[in-house]
């Protein structure tokens, strides 16, 4: 068994996706604790800002999650910077918004490039350095991941292949002495999520939720969450804590929610159609959010 309960003192910690949101807030948690960051992205100002929040031992470093000898790079210099690399923290992620059949297929195909492949990618180049270190490794999933929401099945199944992803790491490399987890957030108070409830084709469906499901929470909560899943080595860092409830009881629950989806999937379907013909199709799916639109220039349109 990996050892239980660690100290972040000193410890190195690569965070992709670290420019905004959850990346972001868990870089500057896990800073103070001691931790020495190395923050990867796509948006350099954004990044070298972030580390000058964290202080001295933080680096920051421009790199695709879909660009495997950018990631290298950024991986060996981090391991060169600082000796090693103890944790990993997978999270660089986009959501876009449209149905299966309207969406554009370059967007689609790009999101399972960057929330699943670039899960991969990351886990795969850090992989040696944590192991020589028994670290851990986080990647970052979704309660989208156990509740598949109309609107985004690219968001949706990438999320459900890094909880697999985790899964499957987690049972080959115990015996190494590396701890595996897996991040499952709500609604977070992103970029993200933020142009995801502006969406004229979805953000009327959280209007509509209600209860725990319909709640924004604060970014905070997660980057504390990640900060302590790391140092408890966890199997799962989830915010907030009801999505335990829900993770365990998916088989019961997920039918309960796609009846509510069912209720309004007609409207959100026709908004998505109104909205392809006002902007296109390329802008109505492109992801949401400022970090969403750090991708855009990437996606191939295929109308």
């Amino acid at each position: 068994m990996a050892t239980r309960g660690w100290s972040l003192e000193g410890r190195t910690v690569l965070v992709t996706g670290a420019a905004r949101g959850i990346g972001a807030e868990s870089a500057r948690r896990l800073a103070s604790r001691g931790a020495k960051l190395s923050l990867v992205g796509l948006e350099p100002e954004e990044l070298e800002r972030v580390a000058g929040e964290c202080g001295p031992d933080a680096v920051s470093f421009e790199a695709d999650v879909t660009d495997w000898d950018a990631l290298e790079e950024a991986v060996s210099a981090t391991a060169e910077r600082f000796g090693g690399i103890d944790a990993v923290v997978a999270n660089a992620g986009i959501a876009p918004i449209g149905t299966v059949r309207a969406v554009e297929p370059g967007v689609f195909e790009r999101t399972i490039e960057i929330n699943l492949l670039g899960v991969w990618r990351t886990v795969r180049i850090c992989l040696p350095h944590v192991i020589e270190r028994k670290g851990y490794v986080l990647p970052i999933a979704s309660v989208a991941a156990a509740i598949h929401a109309p609107g985004m099945a690219a968001y949706c199944a990438a999320k459900a292949g890094v909880e697999a992803f985790s899964d499957c790491l987690r049972s080959e490399v115990e015996h190494l002495g590396v701890d595996v987890g897996c991040g499952y957030f709500s609604f977070i108070a992103t970029d993200m999520v933020a142009g995801a409830d502006a969406h004229p084709a979805t953000g009327f469906l959280r209007e509509r939720v209600r209860g725990p499901l319909g709640k924004t929470y604060p970014v905070s909560a997660a980057g504390e969450a990640v900060a302590r899943g790391i140092e408890s080595r966890s199997r799962s860092v989830v915010v907030p804590g009801w999505a335990r409830l829900l993770l365990r009881f998916r088989t019961f629950l997920t039918p309960l929610a796609q009846r509510s989806y069912r209720a309004n999937a007609q409207e959100m379907d026709e908004r998505f159609e109104a909205d392809v013909a006002a902007r296109g199709r390329a802008e109505a799916s492109a992801p949401v959010g400022a970090g969403g639109a750090a991708v855009r220039d990437t996606v191939v349109n295929r109308t």
